[in-house]
């Protein structure tokens, strides 16, 4: 390859770079089908685009900063992916940019479910009664590297009391172990209480058969 077409390739390969697609957010996994996806920066962080369909999915938008044409390219985004059988959970807060949440204000595709804290006096679908600092707290424990599944349970290591367990243990409804006798109660464990009722959403309409 002469000197000039070597120039000529290089300049091509360096533009192609300069105007490809920012890469996709990195989905977790929640179970039963359904995905999360983090978005620090709209439209970088959107999820795949139509063609590429994430299914059911929560789109955490506390926080996100976005321009306008990011703003309409969110609208996009939900109008191709958002459906009654493929719900997309949005969890916004006062922090989300003005740009994203007025773009969710109103009416929107069926499917879509507005999720914020109760505190904030956003116009959502679902209110959620979640302290600020709580919220705040959980959101970042995620960000640096926290399991997602850490911070859906309420209590994940106190042992389920159903009938099966009275009856291994031979015990009355009125002996059942509420608390360990003489034991400090452990300290709560960090929830995303935010996302844990988008989920809990999900899974009701699963078993609804709605999806």
């Amino acid at each position: 390859m002469n000197p000039a077409a070597r120039l000529l390739a290089c300049a091509a390969a360096a533009c192609a770079l300069a105007h490809a697609p920012a890469a996709a957010a990195a989905a977790r996994d929640l179970g039963q089908g359904l995905s999360y996806y983090r978005v620090h920066e709209a439209p970088r962080d959107l999820p795949p685009p139509p063609g590429g369909h994430p299914g059911a999915c929560v789109l955490d938008l506390r926080y996100a900063s976005s321009t306008e044409a990011g703003a309409s390219a969110l609208r996009a985004w939900l109008m191709s992916n958002a459906s009654p059988r493929t719900p997309v959970f949005i969890l916004e807060n006062e922090a989300t940019s003005a740009p994203l949440r007025t773009a969710l204000a109103g009416s929107g595709p069926a499917g879509l479910i507005v999720l914020a804290p109760a505190f904030t006096g956003l116009a959502a679908d679902i209110a959620v009664r979640v302290a600020a600092d709580a919220d705040r707290r959980a959101y970042d424990a995620l960000e640096k590297g926290a399991p997602v599944e850490s911070l859906l349970s309420d209590n994940p290591e106190k042992p389920r009391v159903d009938e099966e367990y009275l009856e291994k243990e031979h015990l009355s409804d009125s002996d059942a172990p509420d608390a360990a006798e003489g034991k400090p109660s452990p300290p709560s464990p960090l929830v995303d209480a935010m996302l844990q009722r988008a989920v809990q959403l999900h899974r009701g309409l699963l078993a609804l058969k709605k999806i």
